[in-house]
C-alpha cells in the first residue's frame, strides 16, 4: 500500500475503513518490518517520532536509529523532568547519533503551572499545558505519528491497535504486541542503558512532581485516578 498525501494532515481523510485496511496489512508483520514498511508507504519527512526518554527508551530509539538514522526525535520537555531524564536524553543522543527536537509550552503558560502547582491540584490541566499543547502544535506538519506503546503497559494501552486516527493525526503503534520479555531480551542482547532511576525502583518515569518508585505505572500520579498524561488518549 503506497500512501501519498498533500496539504493538511492525512488524518483528514483516514476513514475507519482505511485505518482498518492498514491494520490488516501491517498486523501479520514483525514490528521491525512494520517500521520499515511505514517509511516505504509514507513520506519519511512526514513521519513524527516521539520519545519520553524514560525508563527503557533506549530500546525503541536503538531500533529507530538503525532503521532510519536521520529520523528526528521529538521530546516534550515539560520543564518538570528529573535531571536524570535530561542526562539520559543527552547520553542517548550521543550514543545513537540522534537529532532531538525539544518541544515546550509557551513560557508564560509553563510559569503559571509552576507558580500555581497545577501538577498537584489539576494534573490533567498541567499535562495539557506542558505536554499536549506543545505536541499538538507540530502535528499539522506530519501525516503519521510513531510511538513505542505496548499492550502490557496499561489497561488503556491494551485496547490500542497498530493504526488509529487519534487527536487529529494517524497514530502508528508498531510495537504493541512486543512482550516485556522480548523487550528485555533485546535490551540485554544489545547492552542498552536503562534510565538511571530504574535502578532506584522507578519503572515508569514522567515529571518529577508526579512520579515515585513503583512497578509498572503504579508510581505515576499516586493517589489520583489519572494513569495517562493524555498524549496517547
Amino acid at each position: 500500500m503506497s500512501v501519498e498525501t498533500t496539504g493538511a494532515s492525512s488524518a483528514d481523510h483516514w476513514s475507519p475503513a482505511a485505518v482498518s485496511a492498514l491494520n490488516a496489512e501491517y498486523a501479520p508483520l514483525h514490528f521491525d518490518e512494520r517500521i520499515r514498511k511505514l517509511y516505504r508507504d509514507f513520506s519519511p519527512d512526514k513521519v513524527l517520532v516521539t520519545s519520553s526518554f524514560a525508563a527503557t527508551s533506549a530500546y525503541f530509539l536503538h531500533i529507530i536509529s538503525r532503521i532510519r538514522p536521520q529520523q528526528p526525535i521529538a521530546f516534550v520537555d515539560t520543564g518538570f523532568h528529573f535531571p536524570e531524564t535530561i542526562a539520559y536524553r543527552d547520553h542517548l543522543v550521543e550514543l545513537f547519533g540522534l537529532t532531538v527536537m525539544d518541544l515546550r509550552a509557551e513560557d508564560w503558560k509553563h510559569e503559571f503551572t509552576a507558580k500555581e502547582k497545577t501538577y498537584e491540584n489539576d494534573p490533567d490541566f498541567c499535562c495539557t499545558i506542558n505536554k499536549i499543547e506543545p505536541l499538538d502544535s507540530i502535528k499539522p506538519d506530519y501525516d503519521v505519528w510513531v510511538s513505542s506503546l505496548m499492550h502490557w503497559q496499561s489497561d488503556h494501552r491494551a485496547t490500542l491497535e497498530i493504526f488509529e486516527e487519534r487527536r487529529g493525526i494517524l497514530k502508528f503503534n508498531p510495537m504493541l504486541d512486543v512482550t516485556r520479555e522480548q523487550r528485555d531480551a533485546y535490551i540485554a542482547e544489545h547492552q542498552l542503558p536503562f534510565h538511571p532511576l530504574v535502578a532506584r525502583g522507578y519503572s515508569s518515569i514522567g515529571c518529577a512532581h508526579c512520579t515515585v518508585p513503583g512497578e509498572g505505572r503504579s508510581g505515576r500520579w499516586v493517589g489520583k485516578p489519572k494513569t495517562e498524561c493524555g498524549l496517547h488518549l
